[in-house]
């Protein structure tokens, strides 16, 4: 089994007080996002099976898989955000386990491309620049070397009434 591990625990302690650390990724072939990585605990890659589908649960849903004793949610990011939906004959998937309080979560998108950082000052609002259907899920947009991407917000993904979960 072949296993992308990226431990964030430590990670914040490089970057200076004026700039903020991102997890930085593929949600689909087009779309680039971000994650604080005051929220990213590990990027993983895991097989398919080791997530456990449930019957009944909202298509984003993949469904349930063990993380450090935890057994957590596991969603589809690009299909909750009802933009193109991840390849279903993948082998694997590479899933970004979020936790805020006792709330852990992991999203499963296309691509990790690993870290980088910005200040918050470069955060512009996502009104008008992505579908509204985003909006809710974002802190804004940036621009870094020419190429847009969405800056996620953990808590709003956490707290999404499509995952019922809250």
């Amino acid at each position: 089994m072949k296993k992308l591990h990226i431990d964030f625990n430590h990670q914040a302690a490089v970057y200076n007080s004026r700039e903020n650390g991102y997890l930085k990724f593929q949600l689909n072939q087009q779309t680039g996002a971000v994650l604080s990585i005051a929220h990213t605990q590990e990027a993983v890659v895991v097989p398919v099976t080791s997530v456990t589908a449930i019957p009944n649960m909202p298509a984003c849903i993949l469904g349930l898989m063990n993380w450090r004793s935890h057994i957590i949610w596991v969603v589809d990011l690009p299909k909750m955000f009802n933009l193109e939906c991840l390849d279903h004959r993948l082998r694997q998937y590479n899933i970004i386990v979020i936790q805020i309080e006792s709330m852990i979560l992991g999203l499963v998108v296309q691509e990790i491309k690993g870290t980088t950082k910005f200040i918050a000052d470069d955060i512009r609002s996502p009104v008008g620049q992505v579908a509204s259907s985003l909006v809710p899920y974002l802190c804004g947009c940036v621009v870094q070397q020419e190429e847009i991407l969405l800056v996620l917000d953990a808590l709003h993904i956490l707290r999404s009434d499509i995952l019922g979960i809250n």
